[in-house]
C-alpha cells in the first residue's frame, strides 16, 4: 500500500504528460508518456531509472510550455499569473516525481539497494 501512495506522483504526473502530448498531436510521446505507467509495475532498476529520466524530461517540457505560453500571453496582453502558476506546480511536481524513487520503500520494490560491501575492521 505504502508503494503505491509512493508511485501515484509518478503515475500521475505520467498520465497528465500523456495528456499534454495528446493535445499536441504528438503519438509518439503519448506512447511514451504511457509507458512510463507501464514501467510502474516492473520490478526492475533499469525500469525506475527510465521513469526517473522520463519524468525528468517531463519536467523539462513543462518548463518549455512554461516559458512558451506565459510569452504568448503576456505578448498578447493576456493575463498569464493563473496559468503561470499553474504549470508552475505541474513544472514542479512532475520534477518532483523523481525523487520518490529515493525513498527506501521504493529501492527495494525496484531492487536498488546496494549490497552491503565486506568492510573489514581495522585492528592496530
Amino acid at each position: 500500500m505504502v508503494n503505491v501512495l509512493l508511485l501515484l506522483p509518478a503515475g500521475l504526473s505520467a498520465l497528465l504528460l500523456a495528456a499534454h502530448f495528446l493535445r499536441t498531436g504528438n503519438l509518439v510521446l503519448v506512447v511514451a508518456s504511457l509507458a512510463l505507467v507501464v514501467l510502474l509495475f516492473i520490478r526492475r532498476p533499469w525500469a525506475a531509472r527510465l521513469i526517473q529520466v522520463g519524468l525528468f524530461l517531463g519536467a523539462l517540457e513543462w518548463l518549455w510550455t512554461l516559458v512558451f505560453l506565459v510569452g504568448a500571453r503576456r505578448q498578447s496582453g493576456q493575463p498569464f499569473v493563473r496559468l503561470a502558476v499553474i504549470l508552475g506546480v505541474v513544472t514542479v511536481v512532475t520534477g518532483a516525481s523523481t525523487l520518490c524513487f529515493r525513498t527506501r520503500a521504493l529501492r527495494q520494490h525496484f531492487r536498488l539497494l546496494r549490497p552491503r560491501t565486506f568492510r573489514p575492521s581495522s585492528t592496530t
